[in-house]
């Protein structure tokens, strides 16, 4: 069995410069490259899975937390699409050895489809060879968020620079940033086509609160060429970690 590695990479190209925790796990490829979403982080139910899938079949897996999220450094406030967009796509660069899968959860599906696109641009990195996107939540800065907010909380935003969110999934709220809204704008994709040069799978809840399942119907609307799978999961949550979900995320991961 291979052990997994724990490291950091500083990400500076920004300010301020960020450690950037990072797990490693050797192994044969193609790889897994994990994206979680707003507010998680690379221990979590579905990410531990992959990782311990990863381990029984010797592939190679790289996860990691975005700043001010988990075990890496920065502020949660700092945080935008963008910087995380350069946070991913350094550790990618720096770690992806070999093809790899790209598996992107919630917010992680807009950042996997930014990374394909960016890694296009550069012409180079490990390619991608499949992606699996989990109620892929892209835009959700302008579709999810701003479009649905109240007058009030938009002034708030506007006017204060934050406005702290009620969570569902904890007991604390989180502050909704001005940055990270105006900085998303700067990378919406549901405008146009979208073209990742790999196969992709979509696993969507019906039941999602957070993500609407046509939201999902959308997004693969916009692919141009790409060969997309869609599959609705009619009592899916948002989370998509009960058992037969994490089943249903390790069967698309082996068609790759």
């Amino acid at each position: 069995m291979t052990e997994v590695r724990l490291t950091s990479l500083t990400v500076s190209a920004s300010p301020p410069a960020r450690a950037i925790a990072v797990r490693v796990r050797e192994g044969r490829n193609p790889g897994l490259f994990w994206l979680g979403g707003f507010k998680s982080d690379m221990r979590g139910t579905k990410a531990e899975a992959l990782d311990k899938w990863a381990e029984k079949e010797g592939r190679a897996c790289v996860r990691f937390d975005y700043s001010g999220h988990g075990e890496s450094g920065g502020k949660f406030t700092d945080g935008t699409i963008g910087r995380w967009l350069e946070e991913s796509l350094a550790i990618y660069t720096r770690f992806a050895q070999g093809p790899q899968v790209v598996i992107g959860s919630s917010m992680g599906g807009w950042l996997a489809l930014l990374l394909a696109r960016a890694l296009t641009e550069r012409k180079s990195g490990a390619p991608i060879v499949g992606m699996v996107l989990i109620a892929p939540a892209v835009d959700f800065t302008e579709e999810l968020m701003w479009k649905q907010f109240s007058d009030a909380t938009k002034r708030e935003i506007e006017q204060k620079g934050a406005w702290l969110r009620p969570s569902a999934y904890g007991e604390e709220p989180y502050p909704i940033t001005r940055g990270l809204i105006e900085d998303g704008r700067k990378h919406l994709l549901l405008g146009g086509l979208i073209e990742t040069r790999c196969p992709v799978h979509i696993l969507q809840g019906v039941q999602d609160p957070d993500v609407p399942w046509r939201h999902a119907v959308e997004l693969v609307s916009r692919f141009s060429r790409d060969d997309v799978v869609l599959t609705l999961i009619k009592d899916g949550d948002h989370r998509l970690s009960r058992p037969e979900d994490i089943d249903r995320l390790i069967t698309a991961v082996k068609e790759f």
